[in-house]
């Protein structure tokens, strides 16, 4: 009992305020998740790819000669999931397997041609009346006449995971804002991005 008094005059914050914030987040993050993953699949399942499948060419496709570890800690994933669904991915054309001169214990991959080709129709496929996500959102947009900012979340994101994730992540955001346009409301590839191919 002396030591949970010495903490929480040391933390400034009581046990209950943690416990309750730690279980708020535990079970809004299991429901948001079960969203999210079900939004995932039935965007992707027409590709016959699963999530993290998905997830890897999108950030081979963002990070452009990424390591398997790169891959495993920006997919937030253990590394032989990464490696394993990377070499299902080779088999279909999607990916090639690499090392560099300068680095031969590091396996690296690199999204194909075809693998380009299917994440720019995927986007291009994304139909936000479909997506529960954004369902969700979406009244609040109309409310407040913007989405929701995601500013603390993200700030969470950065004190777990650290600024490189972060910065993967921003890249992600910036490429998509810099490869596609819209066009009459549907998602197109930016005729820039098709000419720098």
């Amino acid at each position: 009992m002396h030591k949970a008094n010495d903490s929480a005059s040391t933390h400034h914050y009581t046990m209950k305020e943690a416990f309750m914030f730690s279980q708020r987040m535990a079970q809004l993050s299991k429901a948001l998740w079960k969203a999210v993953e079900k939004d995932w699949q039935r965007w992707i399942k027409p590709y016959d790819l699963n999530i993290n499948e998905h997830h890897i060419l999108w950030i081979a496709h963002h990070l452009q000669g990424a390591s398997i570890s790169d891959v495993a800690n920006f997919g937030v994933m253990h590394v032989s999931t990464a490696f394993n669904f990377s070499k299902k991915l080779e088999e279909r054309g999607l990916l090639t397997f690499s090392k560099k001169e300068d680095d031969k214990r590091n396996t690296y991959i690199e999204i194909t041609p075809a693998g380009q080709e299917l994440i720019f129709d995927l986007m291009e496929q994304y139909e936000p009346e479909s997506n529960l996500v954004f369902s969700g959102t979406a009244p609040l947009r109309e409310l407040f006449g913007k989405f929701p900012d995601m500013v603390e979340l993200m700030a969470i994101i950065r004190n777990i995971y650290g600024d490189d994730f972060m910065n993967i992540f921003e890249t992600s955001i910036h490429n998509i804002e810099r490869d596609f346009d819209e066009e009459n409301g549907e998602l197109k590839r930016a005729k820039r991005s098709q000419a720098s191919e």
